[in-house]
Formats: structure tokens, sequence, C-alpha cells
């Protein structure tokens, strides 16, 4: 008997296995690495370097489609193979070295390696990392899984980015940061120089952290599969995710259909790197920014357990809508905002992000069989990457050739029809399961 089963009753219960949560430690320990540095590259590559901020959407565009293609192979491999472990371990060994990389940088090609470097790790990690997840899971909790999961893990990101507010202030000595903008205005080749001894500094110690996760990763051990043959939640497609598989990697129709419909929202989702841009046109200070960012990870860790309870409660999909909703209502606010509103719509995108990642990688598993679960999940990250790709290099493009507001007006509309196309495609997707 598993660990998701009453020892008792033999019903599934509420307590979530222990790879689980081993797994959402080791996450967390990478986040507290990983995203010391991510709110900063914007500033670095831009302020610092003097790239653009096309090219800015180039490097996290060639980042989210490394994610993309590895992770989409890793998965039918760790399936093949029914490992994960290895993949993992290698995984979260990889960032470390893309770390070091961004510390030593002097020109943006650099620091395209130094984020190929590390995107390879997550690409390597992230499908057999949840497909592990699945596998311990029964659909009964598995969105309970998943949004522990999210939450931990951006209980991490929200550590690291205060370290790395801390350690910014410590380095600069002062709660502003050295540079200013009018806004209006991406920053100007050199004008953030001084700030770039800092970054390094904050780059290189990432490195050294990252190196703790590494090592909760010798802990993990891969887990027995427990049984679904009784579970009660709110969505048919959940309940039978093995009927009619045969489709292209054997996987269903539904859950093609599912990964058509979230597809069409990842056009509308363009790399986060251009809110902290924006956020910097607005007249926020480095220091600042970094802060604002640690509010949209505070909000995203206090609400994603919980969205992912109400997902196995109400069903995924009614979760996902509100999502995308908010979603659309934050990037208008950022083509439409002052400084001063900033602060609640990093809150509100972090509200967005608790109700549809973790909860959009439990729909994916509840439409796959069990033994594709890795490759469903790598097939879908694969999808997504290369339109993240797209997204990101269009809303760059917008951001120098038309606008800042142009960019996030785009992603306020697409994820708008995304909105509109759950309602009407949805009873297709219940018919082809």
């Amino acid at each position: 008997m598993t660990e998701s089963e009453s020892s008792e009753t033999g019903r599934p219960s509420r307590r979530l296995p222990r790879v689980v949560v081993l797994l959402s430690w080791v996450s967390l320990l990478a986040d507290i690495s990983g995203e010391m540095i991510y709110p900063l590259i914007p500033l670095f590559v831009v302020g610092v370097l003097g790239a653009s901020a096309t090219t800015l959407g180039g490097i996290e565009g060639a980042a989210a489609m490394v994610v993309a293609v590895i992770t989409g192979w890793v998965g039918f491999r760790s399936d093949l193979t029914r490992k994960r472990v290895p993949y993992i371990r290698i995984g979260y060994g990889l960032p470390v070295a893309g770390k070091a990389m961004l510390a030593l940088a002097g020109a943006w090609p650099i620091v395209l390696a130094g984020r190929l470097t590390d995107r390879l790790g997550k690409g390597l990690r992230s499908s057999p990392r949840d497909a592990m997840i699945a596998d311990a899971t029964t659909p009964e909790i598995r969105g309970r899984a998943f949004g522990f999961h999210r939450a931990m893990d951006t209980a991490g990101a929200m550590i690291g980015v205060l370290l790395a507010a801390l350690l910014l202030w410590w380095l600069t000595g002062t709660p502003t940061g050295s540079h200013s903008s009018s806004g209006g205005a991406s920053p100007a080749p050199g004008d953030m120089s001084s700030d770039g001894r800092a970054f390094r500094i904050i780059f290189a110690v990432s490195a050294a952290l990252g190196l703790a996760a590494v090592a909760l990763t010798f802990l993990v051990r891969e887990p027995q599969a427990p049984s679904e043959a009784s579970v009660s939640v709110p969505n048919a497609a959940i309940r039978s995710p093995t009927s009619r598989a045969g489709g292209p990697f054997g996987l269903p129709p539904s859950y093609w259909r599912t990964v058509a419909i979230l597809l069409v929202f990842a056009f509308a989702n363009s790399s986060d790197a251009f809110l902290l841009l924006r956020a910097h046109d607005l007249g926020l200070s480095p220091w600042m920014i970094v802060l604002a960012y640690a509010l949209f990870n505070l909000v995203y860790t206090l609400a994603s357990y919980p969205a992912g309870i109400l997902s196995d409660r109400i069903g995924r999909w009614r979760v996902i809508a509100i999502g995308w909703t908010i979603y659309a209502l934050a990037y208008a606010g950022f083509a439409l905002t002052g400084a001063p509103e900033v602060w609640p719509l990093f809150a509100l995108y972090g509200v967005y992000m608790a109700l549809t990642d973790g909860v959009g990688k439990a729909l994916v598993t509840d439409h796959a069989p069990r033994d594709k679960r890795g490759t469903a999940l790598g097939v879908y990250a694969m999808a997504s990457g290369l339109v993240a790709l797209l997204a990101s290099v269009v809303g760059g493009v917008l951001w120098d050739r038309v606008s800042p507001s142009a960019t996030f007006g785009v992603g306020a509309i697409v994820a708008g029809v995304a909105v509109v196309l759950i309602p009407l495609l949805r009873p297709r997707i219940a018919r082809a399961t």
C-alpha cells in the first residue's frame, strides 16, 4: 500500500508521498539560487552590456526553446527507461555552471551561453520530475501535489529574490540603486555600469548556492506508482485517462485537444523579463524591481497550494480560465499603467501563476496514460516552449519598434481569446476521452 492510500480504509488519503515532499525541497533550494539572478538579467543585458530589448527577447526565447526541445526528448526517454532520477540530478547540476558563466560575461553572447546551459538543466529535469510527482499520486490528490510543489518552488524563488535585494543593497550602498529612470524608455547602454559589479557578485553567489539543491537530489529514489482503481474527482477525463489512447506518441485525442488550447494561451505568454524591464521603464530602481518581483513570488507561493486543492474539487479548466482572465487583466494593466500601479500588478500576476502553473501540469497528466506521463509532459513543454520563443521574439520586436505598451496589449488580447476558447472547445475534449 502506498503513502497516498489509507492503511485502514483502502481509500485515497490526503497525505502527500515522501518523494513529492523531497522533490519540493529540492526545487525550493534550486529556486533560491535561480531567482536570485532572474530579475537582474534584463537589467544586466540591456543596462550593463548594452543589448537591445529585441536581443533580450531572443536570449529568453532561445532559452525557452532549449527547455522545450530537451524536455520533450527527456520525457520520452524517461518513460522508455522508467528512470527519472538520473535526469533530475544532472538537471539540477548544469545550472550551477550556467550561473558561473553569467558572472564572467562581458558581452551578451556569453549571457546567451550561460542561459542556454542553465535552461538545458531545466529541460533535463522538468518532465522526469513532474512525471515522478504524477507517478506517486492518484488523480484525487494530484492537483494538491503539484500545488504543493509549486508553492515550495516559489517560496524558494521569493527567498532568492529577497536575498538578491539584500545583496544589491549591501553592494551598492543604497536601497534605491545607482540608476533611476524618468520612465518611458529602456535603460541606455552602459547607464547602469556601476551596478555591473554587484550583479556579477550576485550571479557568483547564486552559483555557489545551487550546489545545495544538487546535493539533496541524492536522497531521491524512484517512487512506486499508487493504484488508481478508485478515484472521485469532478472531471470525467481524470477518471479514465487511458481511454481511447492511440494517437501520436500513444497519447489520446483528449490530450492533444487540451494541449491545443494551452498553446493558444502560450502565444500570449512572452518572457517575464519584459515585466521586469517594464518596471524599470516606469522608474523603479534595480533594488525596487527585485522587491516587486519578490511580491509576485510571495503571492504565487501563498496561492499555489490552495489553487491545486481547488482544481481537485471544481475541475482544472475552471481554475485555469480564472487564471488566464487574471493574466489578461494584469497585462492590460502593464500596458496602461504608471509606476505606482506596478506593485498591485505584480501581485495580480502572482495569482495568475498560482492558478495555472501546477494546475496545468496536473491537467496534462490527467489526460495521459500512466506509462506515457513523461512523454505527455515533455511534448507539452516542448510545444509550449517553441510557442514561447515566438511570443518572446514578437514581444521584443513590438517593444523596440512600436512601444512597450504594445507588447503587453497584444498579450492581453491573445489571452482573452484563449479564455473564450475554453467553453467552446472543452465539450470536444470530453467527447474525445
